[in-house]
């Protein structure tokens, strides 16, 4: 017999499939045999239909194309015989779904077979409905379904009641249908309807109002009752599960009495006693009484219920935290999360056994642990739970040690109590893993340190000691040599010493080892090494000068000290290891003495610098250039203020930027919590520079970001004078920057205080340029001493035109709907200043759908490189409720105009009835040509 012939039998068909030995066989097999088939159905053989239909079951199941013997289901469901029709709507919920449109084919043979006096037949249509019921057929069959589950047999009544629900859930509108059929079910004594009958009344409780109302009123004493009787039932052997009677009727239960008494304080007060029961009667030296433990928790976090009870339920779930079993851990970590909500110090009796799941070796548990520790976290516990972390941290494995160092700066930077034990606590984190520590994080850090000025000489001096012991830690050593920079003569004198220090003897050349130490160590990155560079710059005027020569009158006796001042000698001792430690060069005299030469700092840190202009990197190079020119031909400028401390940074701006978590192309507006007004977006210069200051954000930005480097700089650029026709006259700041680019003649520095942010704040931000970078373009000569009337100096990029404040509206372009959601509409007009075809100009309408106030309204947005973006401020941080509105002003410059096309991503948050709404969305159908 042919083993591939239409009158194979699925068992050989099945028997040849598995005898392939490659996939290529295998779909020959397949393919063969589909062949035949169709044949067969081509033939039109009624005999061979079912054994067809089972073979492309099969075939279907191992993932091959069978949609051409659909058609073959629905003959076999309109046959007479009971075997056919078993087969066919086998096939109907194998091979179709709800999607295919030959399903509206069936729906009369299914109506016909939920009308068979056969009861056999009746389950068969029920159990297709179930699975594959649309919501065409969901309308259509209704009726039939509700009949059913009025039916004698208790099966019928069982697939009726799964029917329902799925009927129900296709078309929520037909659920007032099924009220009083599923509130007939709740009285079954058979536990396979009465489980399917309390899944009915759950679903309709969850998406009808009036279902929920009508069970709350009259059916949940009746499921108390059922529920109570279960759980003080005797022992049934069809029903038990692991010593449990029916576990699954139980979960049922709970959950459909969870929704009831959601809400609802006459509901819970009823369920109160049987829940209590259920909690301290069931096992849970099993799964199935752990299951119902859960559900019983869940129940009893979601009703209205007495404190008492709750904690009976996290104490249930701290019992859970000790189980061996991964996931019970893991279901009672994430109901404690929930649990905070209601009882946080219920919750915080187990504080040492969740510590103890952070510890945990499963990942998962770990990480969910570490996250309910940070939500225990407060004022009174922050200092014990922050020592347990940063114990533990010391330990970890390396692949935690990101998530846990990030957690816990969370922490210190959210409860700190003091900027001290902040500080401590950072440097801890840094010292253990500050390679994994985010930029953001020891940027903040920064931020403190600048202004908590007592601590400035507490400070240097422990990252000075952190440093030598953790040098590895890259993040560490950035924030340990900007310290250094700044604050190095604290660290040699001992300035500022507190009460728990310990004195230490730093010599100036001990500062500048761990300075250049950070440059010449091969995994060191760019960005330390800049910051470096910028450091020793520093130091070179922070300590003072020290004499060049040095008499010895005998090796390892008395070295006599010439300083600058020879009425004044000092004898000191050293060994001749000591004098090369020291950085001294020895050399024999002709007469026996030992002559040594000191070298100064200041003649080691020009060393360092010199070396680096041979540096592979041009950054470095850039800055060993700009930095040698700067110690050697300006000491003027060196000692008095361009490399002075940086002024202190504040906290409040920095936090808002921090906080959008935007890159520099994006505008926002600052939230109204923090004291700068709604609207304001610094320029992308100003960002670039890292300035943050409220004088720079204290009004709504009408400048480019030349302006702010004119105020940085204290450099007129002739902007203000070029409105009024005037010619401004040059002001020595532009002769100093021009001084410091060897541009022209030097001439003294009259207003450079600002220049000493430059430097500083090129370093705190992290860019590939410093700010001499920035300044590094050449220009013309007469550019030192004159300005044109009509123009700026752009430091960037030489002479560019000012733009003229007078600017006609150009081309109209079609308003659109830039976003629209069941609360919002955002609506833009849009209109283009003559002369000017890159910019255009948008006027944003903010109108509110919704019946609540918005308050606390902020608009942001973010553009693509090739643009730029400016916000000016809203009329208003309040939406009025049902049609109120609110208009912003946006200019957007498109450097690839005629090219590419706007496009903008926003985000708008704003709070209702008190509560936080964010909205986001992307603008794609900006008009052409803008």
């Amino acid at each position: 017999m042919n083993p591939f012939s239409s009158s194979t039998r699925l068992r050989d068909m099945i028997r040849s499939i598995r005898a392939c030995k490659t996939a290529a066989e295998e779909r020959g097999v397949v393919r063969k045999e589909c062949a035949d088939i169709r044949a067969s159905i081509n033939e039109n053989d009624p005999h061979d239909r079912h054994r067809n239909l089972a073979k492309l079951m099969f075939i279907h199941m191992l993932g091959y194309p069978t949609h051409f013997g659909q058609m073959e289901c629905l003959k076999l469901i309109a046959s007479p015989g009971f075997p056919e029709k078993r087969i066919g709507y086998l096939g109907l919920m194998l091979l179709l779904d709800e999607r295919q449109e030959v399903l509206m084919l069936v729906t009369n043979s299914l109506k016909q077979d939920l009308n068979h006096t056969n009861q056999y037949v009746v389950g068969l249509a029920l159990c297709a409905l179930g699975n594959i019921c649309s919501a065409e057929m969901a309308r259509d069959l209704a009726p039939e379904v509700e009949r059913l589950i009025q039916f004698r047999d208790p099966n019928i009544r069982k697939k009726a009641a799964l029917c329902s629900t799925r009927i129900v859930r296709k078309v929520p509108d037909l659920a007032e249908n099924f009220i009083n059929a599923a509130s007939s079910l709740l009285k079954e004594k058979h536990h396979g309807v009465l489980i399917t009958g309390v899944q009915l009344c759950y679903e309709l409780c969850t998406i009808n109002d009036e279902a929920l109302e009508f069970f709350r009123k009259k059916c949940t004493e009746g499921l108390i009752k059922t529920l109570r009787d279960i759980t003080n039932s005797a022992y049934q052997p069809e029903y038990d599960v692991a010593g449990i009677t029916d576990p699954f009727l139980h979960i049922r239960l709970l959950k459909v009495l969870r929704v009831l008494g959601h809400g609802d304080a006459n509901a819970s007060d009823l369920m109160t006693d049987i829940l209590a029961q259920v909690a301290t009667k069931t096992e849970s030296n099993k799964n199935a009484g752990n299951a119902i433990l859960y559900e019983c928790v869940e129940t009893i976090m979601a009703i209205e219920d007495t404190s008492s009870l709750r904690v009976l339920a996290i104490n249930i779930l701290g019992r859970f935290l000790s189980n061996r079993d991964n996931n019970i851990r893991y279901v009672a970590l994430n109901m404690l999360m929930k649990a905070i909500a209601f009882d946080d110090q219920a919750v915080q009796r187990h504080r040492v056994t969740i510590l103890e799941c952070v510890k945990d070796p499963d990942a998962s548990i770990r990480k969910r642990a570490l996250e309910l520790v940070s939500l225990l976290v407060n004022e009174n516990n922050v200092k014990q739970l922050t020592k347990e972390l940063i114990d533990y941290l010391e330990i970890s494995d390396e692949d935690f040690k990101e998530d846990l160092s990030a957690k816990i700066c969370s922490i210190v930077e959210k409860f700190s109590p003091e900027k001290i034990w902040y500080i401590d606590q950072m440097l801890k984190v840094l010292s253990e893993a500050g390679k994994f520590v985010k930029d953001d994080v020891w940027h903040a850090l920064i931020v403190v340190i600048s202004n908590a000025s007592e601590l400035h000489g507490y400070t240097v001096r422990a990252l000075y000691k952190a440093v030598l012991t953790y040098s590895e830690q890259e993040t560490l050593v950035r924030v340990a040599i900007w310290c250094i920079g700044e604050y190095g003569d604290l660290l040699v004198n001992n300035v500022g010493m507190l009460g728990i220090e310990d004195p230490i003897t730093v010599t100036e050349c001990d500062a500048v080892d761990v300075v250049e130490d950070a440059i010449t160590r091969h995994n060191s990155d760019m960005t330390t090494k800049a910051m470096a560079l910028v450091a020793l710059l520093k130091l070179s005027s922070r300590f003072p000068s020290i004499s060049e020569y040095v008499k010895v009158f005998s090796i390892s006796v008395s070295v006599v000290l010439i300083p600058p001042h020879p009425s004044f000698i000092q004898y000191l001792y050293f060994s001749t290891s000591t004098l090369h430690k020291m950085h001294m060069r020895t050399e024999y005299m002709n007469n026996g003495i030992l002559a040594v030469s000191i070298r100064n700092c200041s003649a080691r840190i020009k060393d360092v610098i010199l070396k680096q202009k041979g540096s592979l990197l041009l950054e470095m190079q850039q800055r060993a250039i700009e930095f040698n020119s700067i110690v050697e031909r300006h000491k003027n400028i060196r000692w008095s203020s361009l490399v002075e401390r940086m002024p202190v940074l504040d906290e409040a701006t920095f936090n808002v930027r921090r906080a959008g978590s935007l890159p520099a192309s994006v505008s926002t507006m600052a939230k109204p919590s923090v004291s700068i007004p709604n609207g304001v977006s610094a320029a992308p210069l100003v960002d670039l520079l890292d300035l943050g200051s409220d004088d720079i954000l204290a009004a709504p930005s009408s400048s480019s970001g030349a302006d702010f480097l004119q105020d940085l700089l204290s450099v007129d650029l002739g902007s203000s004078s070029a409105q009024s026709g005037a010619t401004p006259a040059p002001k020595a700041g532009t002769d100093l920057l021009l001084d410091i680019l060897s541009i022209g003649t030097p001439s003294p520095a009259q207003n450079s205080t600002s220049a000493i942010d430059l430097l500083s704040t090129a370093d705190m931000n992290n860019n590939s340029s410093t700010a001499l970078d920035a300044l590094s373009s050449s220009a013309p000569p007469h550019i030192a001493t004159t300005a044109s009337a009509g123009g700026m100096f752009d430091l960037l990029d030489g002479l560019s035109p000012s733009p003229s404040k007078e600017a006609t509206n150009g081309p109209a372009y079609p308003p659109i709907v830039a976003y629209e959601s069941s609360s919002l509409k955002i609506e833009f007009t849009f209109s283009k200043p003559s002369g000017n075809p890159q910019t255009t100009n948008v006027e944003a309408t903010f109108i509110n759908l919704s019946p609540d106030t918005f308050t606390d309204f902020v608009f942001q947005a973010a553009v693509p490189k090739f643009l730029q973006l400016h916000l000016d401020p809203a009329s208003s941080n309040t939406l009025p409720a049902s049609g109120g509105k609110v208009t912003q002003n946006l200019r957007v410059t498109n450097s690839q105009h005629g090219k590419k096309s706007l496009v903008m991503r926003m985000r708008i948050g704003y709070k209702v009835n008190g509560k936080d709404v964010l909205e986001e969305g992307q603008i794609n159908n900006f008009p052409r040509g803008l």
